[in-house]
């Protein structure tokens, strides 16, 4: 593989805490994620299912996970099929995980092929009450493809209808919420990179350059660093397109005077990271520009703060809009009177400011995780608040990742440039 992986004690760990939240007599069953296809015999590059990646590390195709922890036979508490491998796939495709390969990786002794994975279930389930199973369940997702995971449901409740079905997500994203060291370090890893990327367009982004060229930049940058590239779909967003929350085309030309947002940021051993900078095409802010670019910093540093533990995102994101309120209406944007006269569900500043402040990070952008509960140390969120004049084809947003400690909240991009003064410097260095 590209990256160079965590150690097996990660997943020890983690499988060990899931243990610990399991109803008696229980089995776990996580399957991989799909190759997906394109067209002809094309697919797509493979990303592996994220709760079955932070229980076992493996990074392959047609792997499927049971944990037994009640299984009367130590041998089958925990169980990794993974693909045989042979050598005509290893001619054609590259060889797969070998069992010891996988055993070192996952710090799972049991190793079996996938092929026979359902003759080996058909004793645990003899035995096991529940049977835990993962949804893919967040508040963002679409769910219009058929996931592996759900197939592998409809055919274990067909093979096995009397057994006790439940929720592996409400145990599951609790502890991936809260991040074990070896995680940060990743995490930490793919922050590095994409300050890398971002500092080699400092001096790169200029009049007549396209948005395309610059996430060529980037790419380039991100895979040199063992990446495999972006942690999401890049936003190079110019001029009108910075008002654009989702601008995903990439395909202007930077004007002299635009303000080029950049929500861009790459991905480490699966783990994401997530930017957002916003630059002068021409390498200087006008007087406007950087009057809205402060106050957003402003906003910024002071959401920082609040990302501590015993709060909630909930509350960070209703405090985050007051302190935005109070930068519009300096700014000219909006006044006291809007204000007074406001809709309660839908407050003015929302005109400007209509979208979160933070969200979960780890192995997904949109990591999982309770928005309402308490914040905890150990847990990583992005902080971006923003301001969007489409008025003036002027968008404004700065992210930085926010690691939550029983202290101060610890800023895992402070090294990448965030003063509009230092970026000037920069780019006309």
């Amino acid at each position: 593989m590209r990256y160079t992986p965590a150690p097996a004690e990660l997943y020890i760990h983690n499988r060990k805490k899931l243990f610990e939240k399991l109803l008696p007599n229980s089995i776990v069953i996580i399957d991989s994620n799909d190759v997906m296809p394109t067209n002809a015999d094309g697919t797509m590059g493979f990303k592996q299912y994220s709760d079955l990646l932070f229980l076992s590390g493996i990074d392959q195709e047609e792997t499927l996970l049971v944990l037994y922890p009640d299984a009367k036979d130590s041998s089958q508490r925990e169980i990794l099929f993974v693909r045989e491998t042979n050598e005509k796939i290893a001619i054609w495709e590259g060889a797969k995980l070998n069992k010891e390969q996988a055993k070192e990786i996952s710090g799972i002794n049991t190793i079996q092929w996938v092929h026979e994975f359902d003759s080996i279930l058909k004793g645990l389930m003899a035995d096991a009450d529940n049977v835990y199973v993962s949804t893919n369940e967040h508040t963002r997702r679409s769910g219009q493809v058929e996931i592996r995971n759900l197939r592998l449901i409809h055919k274990l409740q067909e093979q096995y209808p009397v057994h006790q079905y439940r929720r592996l997500a409400p145990i599951i994203s609790r502890l991936r919420s809260i991040k074990h060291p070896h995680e940060i370090t990743l995490i930490k890893k793919a922050c590095e990179i994409t300050g890398k990327g971002f500092r080699r367009l400092l001096s790169f982004v200029k009049q007549g350059v396209t948005e395309y060229e610059i996430e060529a930049e980037l790419m380039h940058e991100f895979l040199r660093n063992r990446s495999r590239g972006f942690a999401y779909g890049p936003i190079i967003a110019s001029g009108a397109g910075s008002c654009v929350l989702h601008y995903i085309e990439n395909n202007k030309t930077c004007q002299a005077g635009d303000i080029l947002l950049l929500d861009v940021a790459a991905e480490y051993a699966n783990y994401a990271s997530d930017l957002t900078r916003c630059i002068p095409v021409s390498g200087t802010y006008t007087t406007r520009q950087k009057a809205v670019y402060n106050a957003v910093l402003r906003v910024h540093k002071q959401a920082v703060q609040m990302l501590k533990p015993g709060n909630t995102i909930k509350q960070v994101n209703e405090d985050v809009g007051l302190l935005v309120e109070k930068e519009l209406v300096d700014l000219g944007l909006i006044t006291t009177e809007d204000i007074r006269n406001q809709n309660p569900a839908w407050p003015a500043y929302k005109k400007y400011f209509m979208h979160g402040t933070s969200h979960f990070l780890g192995l997904d952008v949109h990591d999982v995780g309770y928005f309402n509960e308490p914040i905890q140390p150990g847990m990583i969120f992005t902080c971006e608040p923003g301001i969007y004049i489409r008025e003036e084809n002027l968008g404004i947003r700065i992210e930085n990742d926010i690691l939550v400690s029983d202290n101060e909240p610890i800023d895992l991009m402070h090294d990448i440039p965030i003063e509009a003064d230092e970026i000037e410097e920069l780019m006309n260095a």
